[in-house]
């Protein structure tokens, strides 16, 4: 049995206030065509399908197109190609779930909103049956509601997922896949991602030691967890300059006999490259520097003049017509990053210097109990050490 694995479309995008819907049509196309290539049985797209939960009409219609030209695929046995959808946190569970019981009968299958009940796909071949689970993005408060005499041992991430994979129809003996939308613990996670408060969103990937096959989303880079076989297939395009060092691909699927699985990937080329590159105003305006390179890319630019050029970022576009991003690295800017670091260190206190560091990392501001809490705790540790 093979699938094409992919996820995180966030289709409708806006990165640094430029649009990625034509980029995104692209890379459905090359999606389509692999498929084309690929003939597989399966393809398993593991949510965060829009960027947002109210997607702008152009980002639905290009899913609707897409999931259209999927719906025209055949199998190698003639049956209709099976296209799997989960929602992720990005997206609206009701809004993905609309028409999921009529799309079943065309093979494309769209997760419902999440009650406590996930009933699996079967799929067979030669080696038997293929069982493939569909779980939406969920929080601890989604399986506490399905499951309420279980509220209390479901605390975490880990406890929500585990409580509700174990009220799935998991068969040992047949080859299982699930595909879900969570961050699990390990992962390396990019810019472009939303990041729940504290990291508090992890999910221990033993939860899913019952499963073939694990098709993740959320991460927007293409790794594995733990085992080749538990797998984040990554955004199929590049939405943050954290990411330019990453092969965006989808992932290529394949079951055998059961305990069985080979994983490959087949890269995508964008439109548009996304590449930091960094000199002064003169090297970067230089017709010989410039001249043959791509300068349509997506660009983050770092000016390294000891003085401001006026209006830069303008002057570039000329050149460079999709500059992103533009910042300096001189003399002048990296004083001031260390006095302004300095300043911090000396000035505030170790309960200051933990709050701005918390609201850094979660973007938001300790509540009350989170204050107080971290009070006491540097307080006890100063009484220790006097």
């Amino acid at each position: 049995m093979k699938f094409l694995h992919l996820a995180d479309l966030h289709l409708g995008k806006r990165v640094n206030e430029i649009s990625m819907l034509e980029d995104q049509k692209e890379i459905l196309r090359q999606i389509l065509s692999i498929t084309d290539e690929e003939k597989p049985d399966g393809i398993l797209i593991a949510g965060d399908i829009y960027d947002k939960p109210v997607p702008p009409q152009e980002a639905v219609q290009l899913f609707d197109e897409f999931l259209y030209q999927m719906s025209k695929r055949k199998r190698t046995d003639g049956s209709a190609l099976q296209v799997f959808i989960i929602s992720g946190n990005h997206d609206s569970a009701e809004r993905i779930a609309f028409g999921s019981r009529l799309m079943d009968r065309t093979g494309i299958h769209l997760s419902p909103v999440y009650n406590g009940t996930v009933q699996p796909f079967c799929m067979q071949d030669r080696y038997g049956d293929v069982r493939v689970f569909l779980l939406p993005f969920i929080k601890p408060g989604n399986v506490r509601a399905a499951f309420p005499e279980e509220a209390e041992e479901i605390v975490s991430y880990t406890d929500a997922v585990r409580t509700a994979i174990r009220h799935m129809d998991v068969n040992a003996s047949d080859r299982n896949v699930i595909v879900t939308h969570q961050f699990v613990t390990g992962a390396v996670r990019s810019e472009s991602e939303e990041i729940s408060v504290g990291g508090l969103d992890n999910v221990d990937a033993s939860v899913f030691q019952a499963f073939d096959y694990v098709a993740l989303g959320h991460i927007h880079g293409p790794q594995t967890i733990g085992r080749e076989s538990v797998r984040y297939s990554g955004t199929p395009l590049k939405y943050s300059f954290s990411e330019v060092k990453q092969q965006k691909s989808v992932s290529i699927v394949e079951l055998l006999a059961k305990g069985t699985v080979r994983i490959r990937t087949r890269e995508l080329v964008p439109v548009h490259e996304m590449r930091e590159i960094r000199g002064s105003y003169a090297e970067l305006t230089a017709r010989q520097n410039y001249a043959g390179n791509q300068v349509q890319d997506y660009l983050h630019i770092t000016l390294t003049d000891e003085t401001d050029i006026p209006d830069a970022i303008g002057k570039l576009r000329t050149i460079y017509p999709n500059l992103m991003k533009l910042d300096y690295d001189n003399q002048r800017t990296r004083m001031h990053q260390s006095l302004e670091l300095k300043d911090r260190a000396e000035h505030r206190s170790p309960l200051e210097l933990f709050q701005e560091f918390y609201k850094r990392q979660n973007n938001q501001e300790m509540s009350e109990e989170q204050r107080n809490f971290m009070k006491e705790m540097i307080e006890s540790i100063w009484e220790n050490e006097s």
